[in-house]
């Protein structure tokens, strides 16, 4: 469990020396493919989570600032694999989290794609993109410009298809973002491999118990004295 926590932890750090021990190690499978597992994520127990409620304002950027989702994911017969984010044609797609590039090419549908690995086999994928900015092996941080918005690939307007995957599979962006305010869910998502299949879903937030225990005066006004005075509500705390 120890190692397990610590591991999680990782995600929340720089990552310029796991970059740089990742750069240009990527097998050919990975570099030339959006939907690829990840070696090993699994291989010491089958749940990992992320820890989205640990990670600070300047650890994370909404992929397309100012965006409007026009596409919801999962819509339609096909089961749409991400979302679909538009606002004006070259505006500037960001990372949303620091991480490796691994793939930036032109890759069938997708048009010009690029996949960014971070941390637990977590990744994601901004495509139809005009131009990509970077390459794979590059080490991207949170809200670094990384391409630029179009509609390459089979797009009927300019967008960014962006998803998010864990081990190759995709799973809802809402997890990860709140896409009306942009901002990130302050939440734990667990990842659980059964069989073939990543079951991927928010974990219960925890919140500190309400205050209905009340306390001495004297805790606010006096610290270091005995606590000793009539006990008084929380309610009659706030108005003194």
């Amino acid at each position: 469990m120890r190692n397990h926590i610590l591991a999680c932890c990782l995600l929340l750090l720089p990552l310029d020396a796991t970059a740089q021990e990742k750069k240009n190690s990527f097998s050919a499978m990975e570099i030339n493919h959006v939907r690829v597992t990840t070696p090993g994520l699994f291989s010491q127990r089958n749940e990992i989570e992320l820890p989205l409620e640990t990670i600070l304002d300047s650890e994370y950027s909404f992929p397309l600032p100012g965006g409007k989702v026009i596409s919801p994911y999962g819509r339609g017969r096909g089961r749409h694999s991400g979302i679909d984010i538009k606002t004006h044609a070259k505006d500037t797609i960001r990372s949303a989290f620091n991480g490796v590039v691994r793939m930036s090419k032109h890759y069938s549908a997708y048009g010009n794609v690029i996949v960014v690995r971070h941390s637990f086999g977590l990744e994601t994928i901004y495509s139809h993109n005009s131009k990509n900015l970077v390459h794979s092996g590059d080490t991207v941080k949170a809200g670094q410009p990384i391409a630029l918005l179009g509609r390459t690939g089979r797009a009927t307007t300019e967008h960014l298809h962006f998803e998010t995957r864990v081990n190759g599979q995709h799973f809802d962006p809402n997890f990860i973002f709140d896409m009306e305010k942009q901002t990130l869910h302050r939440q734990r998502i667990s990842c659980l491999k059964t069989g073939n299949k990543i079951v991927v879903k928010p974990l219960p937030t925890i919140y500190p118990k309400p205050l209905e225990k009340k306390y001495p005066m004297e805790l606010f006004k006096y610290p270091n004295v005995s606590l000793h005075l009539q006990n008084v509500s929380l309610k009659e705390r706030i108005e003194l």
